[in-house]
């Protein structure tokens, strides 16, 4: 009998707030971390993001973690200081989620034997296990921009497998030069804060964040919201542009669906990953529409909280289960025109009505696709 597998905790560390409550808060006074950076070790052009402030430190952490380990190490805290559930309990598995972890050192050291193991995120992963007193080694998820997904289902599936009991799932990535410069030679990188599924969007913003999300399958954490399942494709299409379809993506969401017992007709709210890039949206929305999805209420945060890469699905999945609890449907910022080929439902304002089920999805380079459906219990 497939166990049922409850959120019971979560934190969000962003720009626009440091716990998940003050993110929420901030998205619902229509608050965003973008903003216009001249930061010349980035880049030599001035360029919008989601940054947290350089001065921003978290008391506790060991003075010898990168800012990426300080970053996760902290929500990991935040999110277990209200809970009985401990990662020195071997039926805990602790999954970590990124994309590019410290591949910021490379900036400033030059290549060596100890620089290639200090960048390992295996590494990272260490460091964290001793710092939590970890019973195991972590696993990492580094699947492109869905690995934030990707980790929660793998800890989700841990769980139905019988192997852990509980899943601490936590997941952050930092902007730097070699992300930047990165995205930038794929003329991806918008001039102007993104407008994910806008008429006029023409590129993505990137940012920076980190998320944790705790899983249990102890029915005493029944009472808040399930995450009842998901499932992942690929397109085999290309290594950074999108099916031009959206078949590959939808296949994963009808998979999650119906995992989840969950019909389309059921679904209240879409979290969708919305970059703002032309092909992104275009088949995101081609995927909504191939499972009828098209007239419930769609949004990205994009707007928001830029691209945060590795913790995108973790902080976007946090704010999913917040609309869920207050049934409040968040907007997609800077949307004002409906830009793709088919007619789906962005959420322009804050809409409130009753809430019981969210779909969440993600793509990535690769071709990677995630879908995730989370339910509110009672």
């Amino acid at each position: 009998m497939r166990k049922e597998v409850f959120v019971v905790a979560d934190n969000v560390l962003s720009p626009i707030g440091l716990s998940s409550e003050e993110n929420f808060m901030a998205l619902k006074n229509d608050r965003s971390g973008i903003r216009l950076h001249q930061i010349d070790e980035f880049s030599v052009a001035p360029f919008y993001s989601s940054l947290f402030p350089r001065e921003l430190r978290f008391p506790g952490t060991p003075s010898g973690f990168t800012r990426f380990e300080e970053l996760i190490a902290a929500s990991i805290s935040r999110a277990l200081e209200s809970e009985t559930i401990s990662l020195k309990d071997p039926e805990t598995v602790l999954i970590l989620s990124t994309t590019k972890g410290n591949i910021s050192l490379i900036e400033k050291q030059p290549i060596s034997k100890d620089l290639e193991e200090r960048i390992a995120i295996a590494h990272s992963a260490e460091l964290l296990s001793a710092y939590f007193g970890y019973h195991s080694n972590p696993l990492i998820i580094s699947n492109a921009c869905i690995s934030g997904l990707l980790a929660l289902l793998t800890g989700y599936r841990l769980i139905q497998s019988g192997k852990y009991m509980h899943a601490v799932v936590s997941g952050c990535d930092i902007i730097t030069r070699f992300i930047l410069s990165g995205f930038q030679s794929f003329m991806a990188v918008s001039p102007n804060p993104c407008k994910p599924f806008d008429a006029g969007r023409d590129g993505i913003t990137l940012g920076e964040g980190a998320a944790t999300i705790i899983l249990s399958a102890d029915e005493k954490f029944g009472s808040r919201i399930s995450l009842c399942g998901g499932a992942v494709s690929n397109d085999a299409n290309h290594i950074s542009g999108p099916s031009r379809t959206g078949e590959e993506l939808a296949a994963a969401v009808s998979m999650a669906l119906t995992f989840s017992n969950i019909r389309a007709d059921m679904v209240d709210m879409i979290s969708a990953h919305g970059t703002a890039t032309i092909y992104n949206d275009e088949m995101e929305a081609r995927a909504i529409a191939l499972n009828n999805l098209e007239n419930v209420p769609v949004n990205s945060l994009k707007g928001n909280y830029g691209h945060t890469l590795g913790a995108a699905g973790l902080i976007e999945s946090v704010m999913t289960i917040h609309s869920l609890l207050e049934n409040l449907m968040l907007p997609t910022k800077n949307f004002q025109k409906i830009g793709v080929s088919r007619p789906v439902r962005v959420s322009q304002y804050p809409a409130s009505f009753p809430m019981s089920v969210a779909l969440k999805t993600a793509s990535g380079f690769g071709g990677c696709n995630a879908a995730l459906v989370f339910k509110k219990n009672g």
